[in-house]
């Protein structure tokens, strides 16, 4: 099942699981993506604010040279919550850093516009140590910017990230373009369902980043996860990973070890009886917005899913 894809709708094709560059080490990532890439992946998860795009622009590079070729591979990156005025340019910089001409999918990476011009160029802060946000412009003008890359031949498609239900209904009424993507932390302890099904009725496909639980992977000693495994004689991470396939959703584990990156695109059926005791987890033991960063803004998620 690793060489699932799903369907947009802007009709392209996204590999069910790729490769996510987010918090990998520096000097690791050329090596990472190399070698998912020679391994069967087909789909590289990155963006500006990881600070990683060139290391990720070395590994396809050396992919491509090998004679992989490059629409075989479906490839994100995101835009930064400082340059929401400037999509393009910010765009561009990451296509030269990846050493590409277009990207097949360009994301949103918040719906939360900060200070250009503040105090740093990535997290710029108040003096008392909030946020330094852009409260002169609207994630609405945002995406009114990014529909305008869609006719320059340098995204195959946008999208957004972390946006909740709310700030999707903000959105979508004001939008030529519907998103094509909504990436989101997604597990069985943050299942975030309003969001998934709401996706799902807008035509939205969901992509899912921490899949593991988000930092230290504290879902592979959950219970829940480890009775399904050995039911099904394989790892709490295969099950992690299964699940989101089987809810229909694209899924980006991150990892720098070549054992485990091609471990992860061991994607397994599950059936209703698995998912019904992975989708149990949460209501005991799901997780609440503290997960989000605080950007000193209500983002719109629920307080307990």
């Amino acid at each position: 099942m690793s060489d699932t894809l799903f369907t947009l709708n802007t009709g392209a094709k996204i590999p069910a699981v790729g490769l996510g560059t987010w918090q990998s080490d520096p000097g690791q990532v050329k090596k990472a993506v190399s070698h998912a890439l020679s391994v069967g992946y087909r789909h590289i998860d990155c963006a500006f604010v990881y600070g990683n795009e060139s290391e990720v622009g070395e590994g396809l590079a050396e992919a491509f040279k090998s004679g992989l070729k490059r629409e075989d591979v479906f490839i994100t990156t995101k835009l930064w919550c400082t340059r929401h005025r400037e999509p393009q340019a910010c765009l561009d910089e990451s296509l030269q850093r990846l050493g590409l001409d277009y990207v097949d999918l360009y994301l949103m990476h918040w719906p939360v516009p900060m200070n250009a011009n503040g105090n740093h160029p990535l997290f710029p802060k108040l003096d008392g140590g909030s946020r330094d946000l852009d409260k002169s412009w609207s994630h609405i003008k945002t995406w009114k910017e990014m529909e305008k890359l869609t006719k320059t031949g340098k995204v195959k498609a946008i999208g957004v990230a972390n946006y909740s239900k709310k700030y999707l209904e903000e959105l979508l009424p004001e939008a030529s373009v519907v998103p094509a993507v909504n990436q989101i932390e997604n597990h069985p302890y943050l299942p975030q369902q309003e969001v998934v099904d709401f996706c799902r009725e807008k035509t939205i496909h969901v992509t899912a980043y921490s899949p593991l639980g988000s930092t230290g992977s504290p879902l592979f000693q959950e219970e829940g996860i480890q009775k399904v495994a050995k039911k099904h004689d394989v790892s709490a991470g295969t099950i992690l990973l299964s699940y989101h396939v089987a809810r229909g959703s694209s899924v980006i584990p991150k990892s720098i070890t070549p054992s485990r990156i091609e471990e992860n695109l061991k994607i397994i059926k599950l059936d209703s009886s698995d998912m019904d005791a992975l989708e149990q987890i949460s209501k005991t033991k799901g997780l609440t917005r503290f997960v989000y960063p605080a950007f000193g803004v209500d983002l719109g998620f629920p307080d307990k899913q």
